[in-house]
């Protein structure tokens, strides 16, 4: 499974919906995910993939990791794997 597929299948399971749902260009808005939803996501990711997401749950706008779409953030989980390989 590639980064890719394994980000998609964890925020699909965090918007109750078939990963086939979730395109890149979604937004977790579009996908119904709050701000709860959002941070269970992000431990998810640290989780299935072994990194630290540089992210602030109480203030997402001042974080490091991009959210503002899935392609957003597959983009920033692949960057953080390669570094830590």
């Amino acid at each position: 499974m590639t980064v890719k597929d394994k980000v998609i299948a964890i925020i699909a399971e965090q918007a109750v919906l078939e990963p086939s749902d979730v395109t890149m260009d979604s937004t977790l808005e579009d996908l119904g995910i709050d701000s709860m939803g959002l941070v269970e996501s992000i431990f998810a990711i640290e989780e299935a993939f072994d990194i630290s997401v540089p992210f602030n749950a109480n203030d997402p706008s001042e974080s490091d990791f991009d959210i503002s779409s899935v392609r957003a953030i597959v983009d920033a989980v692949e960057k953080l794997v390669a570094e830590q390989s």
